[in-house]
């Protein structure tokens, strides 16, 4: 029996749009609309007694607002928005922090990492732009054809946020977060983002993964030019590994993406031995010849990419090139012109 088959989904379907249904004691479920092939991401609503404290916003677009405002009018109407919870700062799930917290007046709760890196984005932008991200991409490849492709989505990320407010309220790795009647157990884990949230509730069996864990599909773990040496992996699967030591394996996990599940050990295994499957590709390519992190992609995603998922590949692709660097896996050979190739050690 593969690992896949072992999970189990206790409910068959998402919520339609504007629904925002009782799927724990205390939790609703509302589903958002994404632009991209992975069309939606899940926000849970915690009960207050009061109204509700949500986790996470949808992106700053026409659609997610569109879909709060149903929300808002329907299954929510007379049960405000209290306050708001944010995992951490990919646009997805921040997009809409500026825009609930000044129509609500909500004081947002965020990891340090998280709030810091989506503010500097938001208020230093040209720090981000071009100058960086070429002698990047050209380090490691990527032809001046794809690297014009990749950098025509330019600053999207300020095009799907609406900002975060000018303060905030820290959470880190290991509080006690009250929400209502309850209160939280918080972990934080790396490599998919700087210090992503998790909410942990051992009495009820319940652990909201945001996007550290997901039933489907494994969360993008990437290097960027900020940190071009990062091992995102290798925090990531020690992420994994903690996750497993601190959380029962019979917990209901509500995702950031997907359908809710048990089965969270299980879950783990699975993405652990992908990514080790991931490293023996890699170390297979790069057997014969060394290669740029370029021409490994294609060993690593054989479909075709338009420019969203040819940056998401690229940083993943690296992000296993740096930690089979630090186990000895692969070494780099940089050429005269200071291309980095890898060959498989």
């Amino acid at each position: 029996m593969s690992v896949a088959s072992r999970l189990t989904f206790p409910f068959d379907a998402p919520p339609p749009q504007g629904e925002a249904p009782l799927i724990a004691p205390g939790i609703r479920w509302l589903r958002l609309p994404l632009p991209y092939r992975l069309d939606h991401v899940n926000i849970y609503l915690l009960e207050t007694g009061d109204g509700w404290t949500a986790l996470d916003t949808g992106l700053g677009t026409d659609a997610c607002r569109q879909a709060w405002d149903a929300a808002l009018a329907g299954p929510l109407a007379g049960q405000p928005l209290k306050s708001l919870i944010v995992s951490h700062f990919h646009p997805d799930h921040v997009g809409l922090a500026g825009w609930l917290c000044q129509r609500f007046g909500l004081e947002m709760t965020m990891p340090r990492p998280e709030y810091l890196h989506s503010a500097m984005i938001q208020y230093a932008p040209a720090d981000h732009g071009e100058a960086v991200f070429r002698p990047f991409y050209q380090r490691h490849g990527l032809s001046p054809e794809a690297t014009e492709i990749v950098l025509s989505r330019g600053h999207e990320y300020l095009r799907r946020t609406t900002g975060v407010p000018p303060s905030y309220r820290r959470i880190k790795h290991g509080d006690r977060l009250p929400v209502g009647e309850r209160t939280f157990q918080v972990l934080t884990g790396g490599g998919h983002s700087l210090e992503q949230a998790m909410l942990h509730l051992p009495d009820q069996r319940i652990f909201l993964a945001a996007d550290q864990v997901i039933a489907r599909i494994s969360p993008n773990v990437s290097v960027h030019p900020m940190e071009p040496d990062l091992d995102a992996l290798g925090i990531y699967l020690a992420s994994l590994r903690a996750i497993r030591d601190a959380v029962g394996p019979d917990v209901l996990v509500l995702p950031g993406h997907g359908l809710p599940f048990h089965g969270l050990h299980d879950r783990i295994a699975e993405l652990i031995d992908h990514h080790a499957a991931r490293c023996d590709d890699i170390a297979k390519a790069c057997r014969e010849r060394p290669l740029t992190v370029a021409e490994i992609v294609p060993h690593v995603f054989n479909r075709p990419l338009d420019a969203h998922q040819t940056g998401f590949a690229f940083g993943e692709v690296l992000a296993h090139v740096n930690h089979m660097l630090g186990q000895e896996a692969l070494r780099l050979e940089t050429d005269s012109s200071g291309v980095d190739r890898y060959r498989a050690a």
